[in-house]
């Protein structure tokens, strides 16, 4: 006859549920100064200007001991643009170059929204739209400017559909990749409920791929940079293409700065308007 083994004392081993233990004490304090030594919103502004600061402070004594005809430092470049202003160059250039980005930026944001959420949602579209989209987005756009020119001329035609062409696909390559991350589940569960097409578009598609899409928008917004300083300097020279130009040509270099940095500023501008614009939008990204 066998017997089953027992404990030593006869005594059965005392099962523990990790599911119902509870943290100690102890656990619990570290897990709340966890949380609060997370660097608040002031904190990281401190640290993000304060890194800023050195570094313009570095450029300055830095470019203070270069040749001024082949570098500059921040100084020069506010005295520069403070005479750029007062004589009326800067505001042209800069209203000619910013009209130019903001129309063909919203052509090329819309177009690729529009398409990336066909692409998305529709399989047949994917497959019709991907080696295309795939194929132009890796050719090198400049070489595609002669024959642009060619197409619409040199005018302020011929810029705007380059900047579209460079800001469309960074947006339909992440709308699509949104639409397509939407998560299965959700979708079987409005079939479920019978939701019509509209509704499981505005309660869940656009919802979910708009941290997608935002993404995407930022990084058209350095490609939309690039692009309309490219159209400047291969069509009509004009706006701060033309201030660039100029200015290097006859070697002032600080002036020729201002446009540079004017662009910089562009980009850090649009991209903090667009940071607001999505945490209105989609308020559980707080990362945004």
């Amino acid at each position: 006859m066998t017997t089953s083994p027992t404990h030593p004392n006869n005594v059965e081993p005392r099962r523990v549920d990790p599911l119902a233990t509870t943290a100690s004490q102890e656990e619990v304090r570290q897990r709340r100064a966890m949380r609060i030594s997370q660097p608040t919103r002031g904190r990281r502004i401190v640290v993000r200007y304060a890194a800023l600061a050195l570094l313009l402070l570095a450029w300055e004594l830095y470019g203070r001991s270069v040749n001024p005809v082949l570098f500059t430092y921040p100084v020069a470049i506010v005295q520069a643009a403070i005479e750029m202003v007062a004589d009326g160059t800067w505001l042209t250039a800069t209203w000619q170059t910013g009209s130019v980005l903001a129309i063909g930026s919203v052509i090329g944001v819309v177009l690729g929204i529009g398409t990336g959420l066909l692409a998305g949602r529709s399989w047949v579209a994917k497959e019709v739209l991907d080696i295309p989209i795939s194929a132009l987005y890796a050719l090198p756009a400049v070489a595609l400017i002669p024959v642009i020119v060619l197409w619409f001329g040199f005018g302020d035609t011929a810029k705007i559909f380059i900047v579209a062409f460079f800001v469309f696909f960074p947006v339909v390559i992440n709308t699509t990749r949104g639409v397509e991350e939407v998560d299965s589940e959700l979708l079987e569960v409005t079939r479920s409920f019978c939701s019509p097409e509209r509704a499981v578009w505005r309660d869940l598609l656009v919802p979910a791929s708009l941290p997608y899409v935002f993404t995407g928008i930022k990084l058209a917004i350095g490609r939309g940079l690039v692009g309309v300083i490219v159209a400047e300097f291969f069509t009509a020279i004009s706006g701060l293409g033309n201030l660039i130009v100029t200015n290097s040509n006859s070697f002032q270099t600080a002036r020729t700065f201002v446009p540079i940095v004017t662009l910089s500023l562009m980009g850090v501008v649009l991209t903090a308007i667009l940071g607001i614009v999505e945490r209105q939008l989609a308020p559980w990204r707080r990362d945004a």
